[in-house]
């Protein structure tokens, strides 16, 4: 599509989000709230969910070539509720076929660790005329927007973009069962219990397929982590982003962590994490336990955005001690044709110490609200 037609449709997008919104203050007005735990039942919580306002599926690894060229990907599915279920009996009978009280966003992007470059698309559709979607059957959770498809089943994903200058298809494997983040899945985002999302993550998936860079197609596998994530109410004002890490170490655990940045530079007590044992059994990590100090930073030449890029983090309940250090410098994502938000989501490396053990690994970083404050929905 050209320039002028993303244009279009973007202002469209922004016009029906404010009509969505109503009056100030009632923008989540008909949505169900996340105020306790989600019990989340599988496969039927793979799929979407309509009563709450956000969505996201998420998925993000690391991948090494024939000639062990590093490569990290990201694939991003967002569903957006224009009008709450109930709003809709108003509608009037019958609908049009392009009217939808949804919208569908996606991102995909791979970073070229070895050739020092990052490749970035986006795309935008109303779950319409098979434009895009979630479509839920016994077996499988098919997420689609135009070409670009997720498919998850029990134990495997199916994943499959394809942008002007770069692809993707893989097949992800679970090697451990999912894990429900927080209490039960009731991960808290502020002060107030419905300031909280339905939150569980697949912290390691076996990945192997195919990456397209440029024209070249290369056969890859590796490791891949998927989060999906779903609630209705906005971030707690005085919030202005957050700092989120999943990291797949060495001896087999894994690490997720989110840090809520209040404007003075301060961590929201709501922050928190989990570590999640070879088995897959997990404990939950409170904001205390989490110490992450930026050691270096970049200067975005696009957005002017100052991000750091390598980090001390440091968990002393679990004796863990690790240097992260962004894969490359600049994996900035600028998305003016979907969400239109600017942020640095980016594959890292970690060294470090466990205990009195060496450990090193691999993971992505997800920085928001260093462009500007970000107040979009959780």
């Amino acid at each position: 599509m050209g320039i002028s037609h993303h244009r279009s449709l973007l202002f469209w997008f922004l016009l029906l989000v404010v009509l969505a919104a109503g009056p100030a203050g009632t923008a989540e007005q008909g949505f169900v709230p996340v105020t306790g735990p989600c019990n989340f039942s599988f496969p039927d919580d793979h799929g979407p969910h309509p009563a709450y306002r956000t969505e996201w599926w998420y998925y993000t690894g690391n991948l090494t070539d024939e000639e062990n060229h590093r490569f990290g990907f990201q694939l991003t599915f967002f569903r957006s509720g224009l009008r709450s279920p109930d709003q809709r009996r108003d509608w009037p009978q019958p609908a049009s076929a392009w009217r939808s009280d949804q919208i569908y966003l996606a991102h995909a992007a791979v970073s070229d660790i070895h050739a020092g470059r990052h490749l970035q698309a986006e795309r935008m559709a109303r779950p319409v005329l098979s434009l895009a979607g979630a479509e839920q059957t016994d077996a499988a959770v098919t997420i689609t927007v135009y070409d670009w498809q997720a498919v998850i089943r029990l134990d495997s994903h199916r994943l499959a973009a394809r942008a002007d200058d770069f692809g993707l298809a893989l097949d992800l494997t679970a090697a451990k069962p999912p894990v429900a983040h927080g209490e039960e899945g009731y991960s808290r985002k502020g002060q107030s219990p419905e300031r909280a999302s339905c939150y569980y993550s697949f912290t390691r998936l076996q990945a192997q397929g195919e990456l397209t860079v440029e024209g070249t197609r290369r056969r890859v596998k590796g490791s891949a982590w998927m989060d999906h994530e779903f609630s209705t109410a906005p971030l707690q004002p005085g919030i202005v982003g957050w700092d989120w890490f999943s990291l797949q170490l060495s001896d087999r655990t894994e690490v997720m962590l989110f840090l809520l940045r209040q404007p003075d530079g301060t961590v929201n007590p709501a922050s928190s994490g989990t570590f999640v044992l070879p088995s897959g059994d997990a404990r939950h990590l409170q904001a205390g336990d989490l110490q992450a100090t930026p050691l270096a930073y970049w200067t975005s030449p696009h957005s002017g955005a100052r991000y750091p890029i390598q980090w001390r983090l440091q968990i002393p309940s679990l004796e863990l001690d690790l240097a992260l250090t962004a894969g490359l410098e600049d994996q900035e994502m600028r998305t003016p044709h979907s969400t239109g938000v600017v942020y640095w989501e980016g594959s890292v490396r970690a060294r470090g110490t466990r205990g009195q053990k060496a450990i090193e690994g691999l993971g992505y970083v997800e920085l928001t609200g260093y462009a500007e404050p970000f107040d979009a929905p959780m």
